[in-house]
């Protein structure tokens, strides 16, 4: 299904995340989306059925992909089973012998998948610092046909500036090739949300998500999506989803929908949250170096203000005394759960090198060894620096 594209007198964000694509049901009046849990539905008359298999088609499903499509600023978007899922349908828009650039700091699991999956059937793969636009340039080739971006990316919180590759892109195109012909633009706006940072505004082709996170917000759902406009791209990976089968079941959608309603006011806290723990964590003795957008001394800070609403929730830090040091505080703190993955209600806590990065051990990519990851919650703030205070004392310096 297509998503009403937004205009300039469509209902703000905050309206959008609970109205779009979430009417009331037409046979019952309920207002919230029901969880349309079937496999197949009856047909009146053999090819004229709206709906017939799930994996094509449901209901609960339709109304997640257009209301990602809605808060992204699309006219398209698709639900999958999981965000690696969903990263898996782009790589299948390329084929052997084209080219992908990406940022030199991406989640572990895009790293693996990009190197151990489609690497050995003949995708070329290589990393570039994207906040750098002449190493960007220098870096593209002619069969570059695909550039991924995650900013702020997972787990240094790097920052590209997505209307410079965008147009740094369609310059690369070249007099001799259609604008239609320039690699793709992808962005993994995970950790922004769109609510923080819409990339189809500032030139993006594709947006993709991991919305176990923040869309989500609870965790307790896996998923992923894609949102774009292009609608020959649309049909394709219409067809993929389909074709592959990496569909969320209605009940998985139905608690991203539930979790979106409440983004904006989530987003708010974990962003203010974020800000007041790395002022915090910036002025401790223990720690080395704090790595957040918001505060001014990140190279990256000026862009992540031009283009974000705020800052984020998230926030990396690299401790004194090493790796066991990091390993400490993580270990040893009591609100913030020692956990994989990020974006939801609760603080978590954890060490990339040994944990959600591992699949970057030993490649140009691999975390430092003494960084820490936060995925700052909604807790009250204080609670949490006087949390993080605690395990902090336990390093000897």
């Amino acid at each position: 299904m297509q998503a009403q594209p937004l205009s300039d007198d469509a209902p703000a964000f905050e309206t959008l995340a609970i109205h779009a694509g979430q009417s009331p049901d037409p046979a019952t009046g309920a207002v919230m989306t029901p969880i349309y849990q079937t496999s197949t539905y009856a047909q009146t008359r053999m090819g004229e059925a709206v709906y017939d298999y799930a994996r094509t088609i449901n209901p609960t499903r339709s109304a997640l992909q257009d209301c990602l499509a809605a808060l992204e600023g699309g006219r398209y978007g698709l639900s999958f089973a999981s965000g690696m899922a969903a990263i898996d349908a782009i790589l299948r828009l390329l084929k052997p012998g084209d080219h992908l650039l990406a940022s030199n700091d991406v989640y572990g699991g895009t790293y693996r998948i990009f190197t151990k999956v489609y690497e050995p059937y003949g995708l070329q793969f290589s990393f570039v610092e994207m906040g750098d636009l002449s190493a960007v340039r220098a870096a593209l080739r002619p069969n570059t046909r695909m550039v991924w971006i995650e900013t702020p990316t997972n787990p240094l919180l790097k920052v590209a500036d997505i209307a410079a590759i965008a147009e740094l892109l369609s310059s690369h195109a070249g007099p001799s090739r259609t604008s239609s012909d320039r690699p793709l633009l992808v962005v993994d706006n995970t950790f922004a949300t769109p609510y923080l940072q819409q990339p189809l505004k500032l030139g993006a082709d594709i947006v993709a998500h991991s919305v176990t996170k923040y869309l989500g917000g609870h965790s307790d759902v896996v998923g992923g999506a894609i949102i774009l406009n292009d609608e020959t791209a649309y049909n394709r990976l219409k067809f993929l989803q389909n074709a592959v089968g990496a569909v969320p079941g209605p009940l998985d959608c139905f608690l991203v929908l539930r979790g979106i309603k409440t983004l904006p006011l989530r987003m708010e806290r974990h962003c203010a949250n974020a800000m007041q723990i790395a002022r915090f964590l910036e002025s401790h003795p223990a720690v080395q170096q704090v790595i957040y957008p918001g505060l001014p001394a990140h190279p990256g800070h000026a862009v992540a203000a031009r283009q974000m609403r705020d800052f984020g929730g998230m926030i990396s830090f690299v401790v004194k005394g090493g790796a066991q040091a990091a390993r400490r505080v993580a270990e040893h703190t009591h609100i913030f759960a020692l956990a994989e993955s990020l974006g939801g209600v609760e603080s978590l806590i954890e060490v990339p090198a040994a944990m959600t990065h591992m699949s970057v051990a030993g490649s140009p990519l691999e975390a430092h060894p003494a960084l820490v990851r936060l995925s700052v919650g909604i807790e009250h703030v204080d609670d949490l620096i006087a949390d993080l205070e605690r395990a902090l004392s336990l390093i000897s310096i």
